[in-house]
């Protein structure tokens, strides 16, 4: 199964980005992004692609020890960014950026541990991908719209493992389905 090790945004901050992400769809050339579905969106901390069934328990009880030694933490959905010129369009973070630069570090080594394969280390950048292109494009204009987004302030209290079902049907702009696997309370709380 495909798996990442996630935050995710409660609803109501979910919501108040997809207000400011329907105003840049409406942008000229939008139509020539592939923007990615509400529902999908998250902070992803560390991404382990296909896993074994088999490795599964011992990563997830990696993932519980590492939520269990991070203490909670506000953060917000805010600003934005771009990576490979254009080919991700993402909102940013504000709040407590080394806590959840430090949750995604323990991931991260979560599956080294647990024996996967993770590639190359890569200092980690908090973003929630809004919009995708095969190709380089101009996104200045979205930025511009991103750019003056804050979210309300949350804490974050847990630690999700998520599985990434891929479209099958062939049908263009299908999004993978996000599935949340288990859950850990930050801190050791309930």
């Amino acid at each position: 199964m495909r798996l990442f090790a996630a935050v995710l945004p409660p609803q109501d901050v979910t919501e108040e980005l997809a207000a400011v992400v329907a105003e840049s769809r409406k942008l000229p050339g939008a139509e020539g992004l592939r923007w990615t579905g509400v529902p999908g969106w998250h902070f992803t901390l560390a991404f382990y692609g296909e896993v074994d069934e088999a490795v599964v328990p011992e990563l997830s009880a990696r993932l519980e020890r590492a939520a269990r030694r991070t203490a909670c933490f506000p953060l917000a959905v805010r600003g934005g960014g771009q990576f490979g010129h254009g080919r991700a369009l993402w909102a940013g973070a504000s709040g407590e950026l080394p806590v959840l630069r430090l949750l995604a570090e323990r991931a991260e080594a979560a599956g080294r541990k647990a024996g996967l394969e993770m590639g190359e280390h890569r200092r980690y950048k908090a973003h929630l991908t809004v919009a995708r292109s095969r190709e380089a494009v101009e996104v200045a204009p979205y930025l511009e719209v991103l750019d003056g987004f804050t979210s309300r302030t949350w804490t974050v209290d847990e630690l999700a493992l998520v599985r990434s079902n891929l479209p099958t049907s062939g049908v263009p702009g299908e999004q993978p389905r996000y599935e949340v696997v288990a859950r850990w309370a930050l801190g050791g709380g309930g």
